[in-house]
């Protein structure tokens, strides 16, 4: 139902991870007995997680730890390990940076060129450690390099920018036309972002395997507020699920929906499955991780942008290891470790045996979810109240979404 925003102008309502809720169905499962399982292309998945191409994330070493806990890591082909021999010595200056210089100083960093031989040796770096390679290009580059990484051994190429249009319109240059470009390609390909049904759909026709979904709801992001675009992730995950449906029907291909961002804790991981996600894609709870690159701190692909910067440079707690913040046991009661079993709880707690399934959830909108009754977890700063959800709901806090 459209909202009259004024006389001129009409707009439906979206909504966020924290205004909705899963509501229990009339069976229960075993957790042991659910499939979480998903594949993208010829790959099949034990964990339907993807890790977000950020340089203060996923590193060749990191993408090795997380490919054999089951899941996938997007190696940044345009980062740091790409522009430096010694990418280490680069991300320590910026984890040491006081926050007032930050951005300038990796603009600078960031400025470095990126060089062929560097994203063939990075690959050939995780394709070492026997899992799968991803890797992350911009559509302004991805003809350029994309050769040498598959030559490497990339086995999914994911091209991401903050939109990825099918129908990009230019005067001053030819543009890529994604359709022919993924139809040439010897390896499967993931698109994004995208935060509605229309372009979801369009992406879909291109031929990719699998379509990201987000535009601006990370923690390290600032898009919404520089430019002013974005969809709550609930309402732009379900819209690009419709359009994953007419897609099926249209050509018979199943295209894969990853939700990019806006996920903080279990909870948040498995709404994103129930409004419609196959997979979710994260970076600010791996950036905890013992094993991080970033040292405590995460950014985003356009952080470092030369004249419009499009991100911050974000703290975290280095707490816990991948294993515990994907697989457990936890040592938090936040919701913010032990991702993938929560989701198992979750999707056991309703009955549901596999992602498929999950997605026929009921859910409805619930803006008390996150406060009711939680008034002295918000006020000790512990449980729901220390991971900002409860402070989202009374108003005190932003959401990530």
């Amino acid at each position: 139902m459209e909202i009259e925003i004024g006389r001129g102008k009409k707009g439906r309502r979206a909504y966020g991870f924290d205004d909705i809720a899963i509501v229990p169905s009339r069976r229960t499962r075993d957790p042991d007995d659910i499939d979480i399982t998903w594949s993208l292309g010829p790959y099949r998945f034990e964990l339907p997680l993807v890790a977000s191409a950020m340089d203060g994330v996923v590193s060749p070493a990191t993408a090795g730890i997380i490919g054999k806990l089951g899941g996938l890591a997007v190696l940044n082909l345009e980062g740091i390990w790409s522009r430096y021999e010694d990418a280490d010595s680069k991300l320590e200056e910026i984890s040491a940076a006081p926050t007032e210089v930050a951005t300038r100083m990796m603009q600078e960093i960031y400025a470095e060129p990126v060089k062929a031989e560097l994203i063939a040796k990075r690959v050939e770096e995780i394709k070492a450690q026997g899992v799968v390679a991803a890797g992350s290009l911009t559509p302004q580059k991805v003809t350029e390099y994309h050769e040498v990484a598959i030559e490497a051994g990339l086995d999914i190429l994911v091209i991401q920018g903050t939109v990825i249009s099918a129908e990009h319109v230019s005067t001053q240059s030819e543009p890529l036309n994604l359709k022919e470009f993924i139809a040439e390609l010897s390896v499967p390909c993931v698109v994004g972002g995208c935060a509605s049904y229309n372009t979801g759909l369009h992406l879909m026709r291109t031929g990719a395997v699998g379509v990201l979904v987000g535009v601006g709801p990370g923690a390290a992001c600032t898009t919404r507020g520089v430019l002013g675009l974005g969809v709550p992730q609930a309402t732009a995950i379900a819209d690009v699920a419709a359009a994953r449906s007419q897609h099926m029907m249209e050509t018979g291909q199943y295209c894969n929906v990853i939700a990019d961002g806006g996920m903080r804790t279990g909870g948040d991981v498995s709404k994103a499955i129930a409004v419609g996600a196959d997979a979710v894609m994260i970076g600010s709870p791996l950036a905890r991780g013992k094993e991080a690159p970033g040292r405590g701190y995460h950014w985003g692909m356009a952080t470092f942008h030369p004249s419009l910067p499009r991100g911050a440079r974000v703290a975290t707690r280095q707490d816990g290891t991948l294993e515990q913040i994907l697989l457990g046991p936890a040592q938090e009661n936040d919701g913010t470790f032990n991702l993938m079993g929560a989701l198992r709880t979750s999707m056991a707690t309703c009955g549901y045996a596999d992602i498929p399934e999950f997605h026929r959830a009921e859910v409805m909108v619930a803006p008390a979810l996150q406060s009711e009754g939680k008034q002295l977890q918000t006020e000790q700063a512990v449980g729901m109240g220390s991971n900002g959800r409860a402070e989202v709901s009374n108003g005190v806090a932003v959401s990530d979404d």
